[in-house]
């Protein structure tokens, strides 16, 4: 039994690996063993479809609920879900689906159209408090519904027309709407859980899922266990039986977990050590891809002094993110001047702001801090991660470095705890913050979206008439470069001229599994690796020796 890297540990650090490596053992030995086991990231702060805004949690809630359309793992594209076909009306505007006829809950009750119609009045309801409730305001009514402004949720463009037909009517024709069905919050979630059980729906045992899988437990701390759902419509072809997905945000802890046997597949790069990236990149089992993700750090616009675009565009023109990137990253990141990364289909951005101390000098001194002087003590706000997962905290230390020597500002690091860091944002509790985003589908407006006045992920308290429109105006076009050039210069609003979020670099992202054991998983853009396509072989078709890691 090897354990990566254990001699680099502390021998605190050390010990508890080896504890916490024998109780998962104790615990398998106590339960049936899963057929797959994942490092899933950290603890999910929820599994609501409506509610989720991690990528991790997004994960198992797609497993567990499913929409109209889903994403295939092999492309990223919207496919058949529980709607196996649909029409579109010749102006764009109207998209009639057809569900499975033989569609039912993993309880076995029918699944209709109405159950669709639930769902989606659930997400746009302000009660619900959906972040991604935005999603849904390109329907006829959705966004007045949502503001109060229209009271009957019949006047909403969405309609059970009969069990098995569901009518959505779009404000205008959509490029992307597609994209929209196959995401959590457009999933079907059980009305009869939920309205029996109120927030502790979740809790319920067993739990009616529409997606592949049933949830078995949601162990606080420990795993969440999946069993196959037989009664999905694709279940001949669900091909692992039991998944368990372990949360752990220790990069330490979850390699070990992977050389012990005890995880067959890690998702996501911060569960990788820093120190260790050189080799990791080597062993077989890295599987690296490109994928649309993006790092940067927003700005709280209604505090002083950041209400002032000076001093925002002062620090992005003092932040070196080619600095960050050669120091920092190890993964093969690329440093970003502008926020949709490379690569979006039929998309350009502009340039953004590059790293200029002169400038950056000059416009904090028009603002009234020449040389820094008078500028207030202000934070810089970041979640702590357990076990050694310090690149955040690392890359604050390094900002407020670089910020010294070009601004001559001191700026104090404030970590804490995820699920407040989070809650912090929403209520605009911060100077400023790391942030991350990656796309929930190929196309600019998955990023530019976020910061429109009425997006719940925007958390910076930016809102700009001119950006909200120009965002409004392209998405109605059909003409593909009038639409890109309307976009880019929304985009251009955001990073050079008002500048509420400076964007630092693109992702390089990697799963770390043994191709001769495991199946299924696919590069893609999206990092889109449905639990359902994946397996595990326990006869390796390779022998081959691997390197160690130490």
């Amino acid at each position: 039994m090897r354990f990566l890297a254990c001699c680099r540990l502390k021998p605190a650090l050390r010990a508890f690996v080896v504890l916490l490596t024998c109780f998962l053992a104790a615990g398998c030995a106590r339960q049936p063993r899963a057929d797959l086991v994942i490092i899933n990231g950290g603890e999910p702060e929820s599994l609501d479809p409506a509610l989720v805004t991690l990528a991790a949690d997004m994960r198992i809630t797609k497993a567990l609920f499913e929409g109209l359309l889903r994403l295939d793992g092999r492309t990223g594209r919207p496919v058949p879900g529980w709607a196996e076909s649909w029409d579109i009306s010749p102006d764009g505007k109207v998209y009639t689906f057809h569900l499975r006829t033989n569609a039912v809950w993993s309880s076995g009750e029918p699944l209709t159209s109405a159950d669709v119609l639930y769902s989606w009045r659930r997400a746009l309801d302000p009660a619900t408090a959906s972040d991604y409730a935005g999603q849904l305001f390109y329907i006829k009514n959705a966004e007045d519904f949502y503001n109060g402004k229209i009271k009957d949720p019949a006047q909403v463009g969405i309609a059970a027309v009969d069990a098995h037909t569901f009518r959505v009517e779009l404000n205008y024709p959509l490029a992307f709407f597609l994209d929209l069905c196959c995401f959590p919050t457009l999933a079907i979630v059980p009305r009869q859980s939920i309205e029996a059980r109120g927030d502790r729906w979740l809790a319920a045992r067993p739990l009616p899922s529409s997606g592949p899988y049933e949830l078995v437990d949601w162990l606080l701390n420990d795993k969440v266990r999946l069993r196959k759902n037989p009664r999905y419509w694709d279940a001949a072809h669900t091909r692992s039986e039991l998944i368990d997905l372990l949360p752990t945000a220790s990069p330490n802890t979850a390699l070990n977990l992977f050389e012990t046997g005890l995880a067959d597949v890690i998702w996501d790069k911060d569960l990788a050590p820093l120190e260790l990236m050189d080799v990791i990149k080597n062993q077989p089992e890295f599987h690296p891809f490109p994928f649309l993700g993006t790092y940067f750090y927003r700005f709280n616009v209604t505090r002083k002094p950041f209400d002032d675009g000076r001093v925002r565009r002062a620090f992005a023109l003092a932040t070196d993110k080619e600095r960050l990137v050669r120091k920092l990253t190890f993964g093969g990141e690329k440093a970003a001047t502008h926020f949709v990364p490379d690569g979006v289909a039929n998309y350009q951005s502009p340039t953004g702001l590059t790293f200029n101390p002169e400038r950056a000098r000059q416009l904090l001194a028009e603002a009234g801090f020449p040389q820094g002087k008078g500028f207030p003590r202000i934070q810089y706000m970041f979640f702590s991660s357990a076990g050694g997962a310090r690149l955040q905290e690392r890359i604050g230390v390094e900002l407020q470095q670089m910020w010294r020597e070009v601004l001559g500002v001191e700026i104090e690091l404030r970590q804490i705890e995820r699920k407040i860091f989070y809650n912090a944002q929403s209520r605009l509790d911060y100077d400023m913050a790391a942030s991350s985003w990656v796309g929930d589908y190929n196309d600019a407006n998955t990023f530019l979206d976020l910061f429109t006045s009425a997006s719940g992920n925007n958390r910076t308290g930016w809102k700009n008439a001119r950006y909200d429109g120009l965002l409004e105006e392209a998405n109605r076009l059909a003409n593909i470069g009038e639409r890109a050039r309307l976009l880019t210069q929304a985009e251009a609003l955001l990073v050079e001229e008002q500048a509420p979020i400076v964007p630092l670099y693109f992702y390089a992202g990697f799963t770390y599994y043994d191709a001769t054991k495991v199946q299924g998983i696919y590069p893609n853009l999206l990092d889109e690796h449905p639990l359902q396509d994946i397996s595990k072989n326990e006869h390796p078709t390779s022998n081959a020796q691997r390197p160690t890691l130490n």
